[in-house]
């Protein structure tokens, strides 16, 4: 497991914030005792994953992997480009399973990319505010969205996506609440973990049942 954080190695963050956790919080130190994380491999292809998170949006993982595979097979087994995806016609790309909605969402994607108004490759070199401002001017790509591609994408190591379901849940059951808790709860609870939520996050997720939690809706 790894992220990037100016010239620190990725292992060396991490060591860095585990270490962190541990000593800052007794929960997160017991979670972390009985958790075992594979090395995270980031998405470098900036564009492929937008377009597939958006695939992925409200849908299981199973029918999701089912209707991304039909859709990159309309391409040889790949995602179309911008260009080639804005010169198909609707129904070419529906075939897929691609719901209406999220064709909207990838055809503003790839016209906002298209026309410049969206840039990807300087992400990489923006701070997280500013990344999740430029992915959120794409219809369809909430704050969650946005905070996923920092974490998978960029390796940001201090990413906490607060209207997570998973994490709300993940947290509610290791600090033994009766209910999830309040974003303002989630706020208190986490502070301890800056400047590594991202790496918290990761153990949470995995404390609660070993798989990333989609989160609800985004509208």
């Amino acid at each position: 497991m790894a992220f990037e954080n100016g010239a620190l190695s990725r292992r060396a963050v991490w060591k860095r914030g585990t270490e962190h956790l541990r000593e800052s919080d007794p929960v997160m130190a017991r979670i972390i005792s009985g958790a075992s994380l594979k090395e995270l491999e980031l998405e470098s292809d900036y564009y492929r994953a937008i377009v597939e998170s958006i695939v992925f949006q409200q849908l299981a993982g199973k029918a999701a992997e089912a209707i991304l595979k039909r859709f990159k097979g309309l391409y040889n087994g790949r995602l179309p480009t911008p260009r080639q995806f804005l010169s198909a016609e609707e129904s070419f790309i529906r075939n897929a399973g691609i719901s209406p909605q999220k064709y909207s969402y990838i055809k503003d994607l790839c016209l906002k990319l298209e026309n410049g108004l969206v840039e990807l490759e300087s992400l990489g070199k923006k701070p997280d505010e500013e990344v999740i401002a430029e992915l959120t001017k794409v219809k369809g790509i909430g704050r969650w969205t946005a905070e996923m591609f920092l974490m998978f994408s960029l390796g940001r190591p201090d990413v906490f996506a607060m209207d997570d379901l998973g994490l709300r849940n993940a947290v509610m059951k290791a600090y033994r609440l009766r209910k999830p808790p309040s974003k303002e709860k989630l706020a208190a609870i986490s502070r301890k973990w800056k400047p590594y939520r991202s790496i918290a996050s990761l153990y949470l997720w995995k404390y609660k049942d070993t798989t990333v939690i989609r989160s609800a809706k985004e509208k």
